[in-house]
């Protein structure tokens, strides 16, 4: 194990303890949070950050470098909100990868995180990081946390699925069942 695996390993178990994998749900239930007024989480979305942004894509499997809106414009959109020191990241890059084999001709899947390079961390990480776990779809980067900020994300991983209009009709925070996703995008396409 290298260096930047076993730091990254101490400062996920480190998160782990104090934040409950900086995802969970902090009153110890697991369950997805469903957002059914889309018309109110807009209006909360637009107090943090406005959607669509624009996020700096990599050249890295299934991705390649240039830009993409989240959401993307008029097809519905899977976001996952990661980071290469977060193991739920890890886990939740399972069901992604099945419920994109599933869904990926339909709907677009974009993965994005926001570390700062430097550190340690160079993008080749990352794009070491995405081909270690057969990410297989379009990879971004946001080190300013737009992103984050713009569909308050309280903790990774996150997940969002907007709609063909672009409206966030479902969010969870910390780690998703396969199911529970499944009948997310369902319901957008």
């Amino acid at each position: 194990m290298n260096r930047r695996d076993a730091l990254g390993v101490l400062a996920g178990a480190g998160i782990t303890g104090l934040a409950g994998c900086l995802g969970s749900d902090t009153s110890g239930s697991n369950s997805d949070v469903t957002t059914t007024d889309t018309t109110e989480q807009s209006t909360e979305s637009s107090d943090t950050g406005d959607l669509p942004l624009v996020v700096e894509t990599l050249d890295a499997q299934g991705s390649s470098a240039g830009e993409t809106h989240i959401p993307v414009e008029g097809t519905p959109t899977v976001l996952d909100l990661f980071a290469t020191w977060c193991a739920p990241c890890v886990a939740q890059m399972e069901s992604l990868r099945t419920l994109h084999e599933e869904f990926g001709a339909d709907v677009a899947f974009v993965s994005v995180t926001n570390e700062r390079l430097g550190g340690g961390l160079t993008m080749d990480d990352i794009r070491g990081w995405w081909t270690e776990h057969d990410g297989n779809w379009t990879v971004g980067h946001d080190p300013e946390s737009s992103l984050m900020r713009a569909v308050r994300a309280g903790g990774l991983p996150y997940l969002v699925v907007f709609d063909a209009d672009g409206e966030v009709t479902w969010t969870h925070r910390g780690l998703a069942s396969e199911a529970n996703l499944r009948e997310a995008i369902e319901a957008v396409r």
